[in-house]
């Protein structure tokens, strides 16, 4: 197998989505429109074919050329519908052509190296109904449902972009590079129809918790989440990822949460019977000047 790297001028992108699409992890975030948003120039190693696929998301400071994840992407490495192995793995990263990255593999991509350090993540399977998928939830996720239920609490399948990134925006204070960003990335997600962004009002019709979802083959992908301080008082989000489990329950669509490394964060993804489910970050020379997302 030859492995070639390729300038984004060169990349072939009918071949490469074919190749995303067709891969077991359906996992949007290396779709060529997406990588265009959150990392334009994005440059390539391809196999032979377009077999197997891998971004490299290249960002310059200071003349240098490094690779690093972008804003809103958690998984990238290497796609196909073939096996990847950990010799395929280790073929890929020996022929990334920049000194510096740090970038996060998928799920598929295993690969026993003191490098490599795994992070979590969080899946849950919605083939059940939606009474044997409740069956997992636990104690404490059960009691926040109620508590929630009880809250005059409204849910709305689909808010607009704009009343979207205004809530987010504001609860985690983006700053105006990455809101607009955010803006591009959600506006190009609904061109392709691959984006919902339900919602919980409350009783005055103010938003108290809202998701982006990123639909992707038959995977939800949990791409970013907000609560106010109300929202979080009164349980807003559990009612909106129950309702999420309700509807789409009985269904081969897959739940995936994209994990967190803050327990907190983590115990509400496994209170909904969520699995475990790692990814792996590879890191080289990085050094603090170089630090940083897109």
């Amino acid at each position: 197998m030859q492995i070639k790297h390729f300038k984004h001028t060169d990349i072939d992108f009918k071949l490469w989505d074919k190749a995303v699409l067709r891969s077991e992890t359906n996992l949007g975030y290396a779709f060529s429109w997406f990588l265009d948003v959150v990392s334009p120039g994005w440059e390539a190693l391809i196999s032979d074919g377009y077999e197997y696929v891998m971004p490299l998301t290249v960002k310059q400071k200071l003349g240098i050329s490094y690779i690093v994840q972008p804003y809103f992407t958690q998984q990238l490495g290497i796609f196909s519908a073939s096996d990847i192995d950990d010799a395929i793995v280790e073929r890929f990263v020996q022929k990334i052509p920049y000194l510096s990255y740090e970038f996060n593999l998928n799920e598929k991509n295993r690969l026993v190296d003191k490098r490599i350090m795994e992070r979590p993540n969080y899946i849950l399977n919605l083939q059940q109904d939606y009474e044997q998928l409740a069956s997992g939830f636990t104690k404490n996720t059960l009691r926040n449902i109620e508590k929630a239920n009880k809250n005059q609490l409204t849910l709305v399948e689909n808010i607009s972009i704009d009343d979207f990134v205004l809530f987010y925006a504001k609860t985690k204070n983006l700053t105006e590079e990455v809101e607009k960003l955010l803006r591009d990335l959600l506006v190009t997600m609904t061109e392709k129809q691959s984006v919902q962004l339900p919602a919980v009002y409350n009783s005055e019709n103010n938003i108290v918790a809202s998701v982006c979802l990123f639909t992707c083959g038959n995977r939800l992908i949990y791409l970013m989440a907000a609560s106010s301080r109300e929202g979080k008082n009164k349980s807003a989000m559990f009612k909106l990822i129950n309702n999420l489990i309700s509807v789409h329950a009985g269904s081969a669509q897959i739940l995936d949460f994209e994990g967190s490394r803050i327990e907190g964060v983590a115990r509400f993804y496994r209170g909904f019977g969520a699995q475990y489910r790692p990814y792996y970050n590879l890191k080289r020379f990085r050094p603090s000047f170089l630090v940083g997302k897109f």
